[in-house]
């Protein structure tokens, strides 16, 4: 299979149908698992190192379900169908790693709420993306909340994705996204997650490190393309992407933030109780609505860069 060119494809499939509701989707059967494996075994009676080792039992388990099941049934399709049957699923399974029709369609979901409905439904629309309190949010918090989000998930919803899609085809990407889903469901520093979680957020982070560094290049070229600050995105990312607690968010976040002169970061409240995060960028004016717009267009620009850089390769190796 051309592993560059169906990784392309799978990149523009997501970007035309998303993820259709009447498609079974395998990151909603990943979450599943994780979620009754959370409830029947992580009990607080059992100590750290009983919850440190069920989480490493329910890490690997869920990638090597979410990567050998795809791959055994592809490996039969090309074996008892056709290559073009295998690869065409193949594709589609990629395009379900991929979040770019999603996130887009978030920010543009709290946008509308914003311009139109007010800051009430704004703060509602906004609570769906988020896990901070948003109750008393303001507009420019609802803003920064959105442009957070973003700017993070450009590295886990696009960039990561196609990364191992490049790589190893779908079950490589969905490999990642098992990962990716168990971080954001059980890798929280609290006291239910800390140790139980420990091991998902770990090969998280270890998952994403290249591919959130592969995003600088990315980034610094949809900012040139778009018209922001490309020079000062990189001047804000060097000075700011390690004061981010995840070694790999900080890149993305802090290279919007340079990028669109604004500040992020700062003080959220997750169930009532403070929260201060590091801010990235300077302080230089408001956050404002137009911010939403002007990073989703930083997003669907690096996602057009993507797919063409991989399409173009994709085309080179057929070549061959």
């Amino acid at each position: 299979m051309n592993l560059l060119f169906g990784a392309a494809l799978a990149l523009f499939v997501d970007r035309m149908i998303g993820d259709p509701r009447f498609i079974p989707h395998p990151v909603v059967w990943i979450g599943k698992y994780i979620t009754l494996f959370d409830r029947r075994l992580n009990r607080a009676v059992t100590s750290r190192n009983v919850k440190r080792a069920l989480g490493i039992f329910l890490t690997l388990t869920t990638v090597l379900i979410a990567s050998i099941i795809p791959w055994l049934f592809l490996f039969l399709l090309k074996r008892y169908t056709t290559v073009w049957v295998a690869w065409t699923i193949n594709v589609f399974l990629i395009s379900t790693t991929i979040a770019w029709n999603g996130l887009v369609k978030a920010g543009w979901g709290v946008l509308h709420r914003l311009q139109t409905e007010g800051i009430e439904a704004a703060r509602r629309e906004v609570s769906m993306i988020v896990g901070r309190d948003t109750e008393h949010l303001s507009e420019a918090e609802v803003v920064r909340a959105t442009v957070e989000t973003l700017a993070e998930n450009i590295v886990d919803a696009i960039v990561s994705p196609i990364f191992y899609a490049c790589i190893g085809g779908a079950p490589l990407a969905l490999l990642y996204r098992a990962a990716n889903t168990l971080d954001s469901m059980v890798g929280y520093k609290n006291e239910r997650y800390v140790d139980f979680g420990w091991c998902s957020a770990q090969l998280d982070d270890v998952l994403n490190f290249i591919p959130a560094r592969l995003t600088i290049g990315l980034l610094w070229v949809a900012t040139w393309m778009t018209k922001n600050n490309a020079r000062e995105a990189i001047r804000i990312m060097q000075r700011d992407a390690r004061k981010h607690p995840s070694p790999n968010s900080g890149i993305p976040e802090s290279m919007v933030a340079g990028a669109l002169g604004v500040q992020l970061g700062g003080v959220n409240f997750y169930g009532g109780i403070e929260s201060r995060r590091a801010t990235m960028g300077d302080p230089s004016r408001t956050l404002q609505a137009s911010d939403i717009r002007r990073t989703i267009l930083i997003v669907h620009v690096t996602s057009i860069v993507i797919l063409v850089m991989a399409g173009l390769g994709g085309v080179l190796v057929w070549q061959l």
